[in-house]
């Protein structure tokens, strides 16, 4: 990717050892007008981490990640707008071979009212826009995932094919992330239809690109931390 001035890109990885996972990722800006949008997700993250904690409702603290990140305003183009959450994103707890363990974190209020439990793990992620606080899935699907729900069921297969990869997703993935690309560097060919097949019986899930929609909306910054 080339970068320009005008450009937001996000970093985003992960890592385990035996399966313990942690999730990170991060905003790169290249023009200080956005170190204010930057500056307010990051506040709300902290905010949100020291909220946290043995019997906190996950509600509270999207509460709280909420108030900290609108209390902030930028001002782009000589307009001034108030940092919005991105609604439809959030934190999650992270379980052994699961990066998705089932509980989320709201960064609005208004969440669920489950608490957090003593040994559990979470990702506390911000997303901090001055567009509409909305995104869409955006572009071609290259990131999937075996769905850990169904990981020890046996779900059958028509399709040999199908079959094949399944077994190249077992052998390489189980349940952590994974790219196309990994699929051809393992010499995998002519998989798309088999992976289409396993992600239309939920055996694998797809996570596409998000995109902020652009129409008839001001000059916009997407920051995550």
């Amino acid at each position: 990717m080339r970068a320009t001035r005008l450009c937001c890109s996000t970093i985003d990885y992960g890592i385990h050892v035996r399966g313990r996972l942690i999730d990170s990722a991060f905003t790169l800006h290249f023009d200080p007008k956005f170190d204010p949008l930057a500056n307010a997700v990051k506040e709300a993250t902290n905010a949100g981490i020291r909220e946290a904690g043995i019997d906190v409702r996950l509600c509270d603290i999207g509460e709280v990640i909420e108030e900290v990140m609108t209390s902030h305003e930028v001002e782009l183009d000589g307009r001034t707008y108030t940092v919005k959450p991105i609604r439809n994103l959030n934190g999650h707890s992270i379980g052994q071979y699961r990066i998705h363990a089932g509980k989320t974190v709201p960064i609005v209020k208004g969440g669920e009212q489950t608490k957090m439990e003593e040994n559990e793990v979470y990702a506390i992620e911000t997303f901090g826009s001055t567009g509409k606080g909305y995104v869409h899935d955006d572009m071609e699907c290259s990131h999937y995932m075996k769905n850990f729900d169904l990981a020890e069921q046996h779900i059958p297969l028509r399709l040999p094919r199908s079959k094949g990869l399944l077994q190249t997703i077992d052998k390489n993935f189980g349940t952590l992330a994974f790219c196309r690309r990994w699929l051809d560097r393992l010499n995998e060919t002519k998989y798309l239809m088999a992976l289409k097949d396993l992600c239309d019986k939920g055996i694998v899930d797809a996570y596409p690109p998000s995109a902020m929609s652009r129409a008839r909306t001001p000059p916009s910054g997407n920051i995550q931390f």
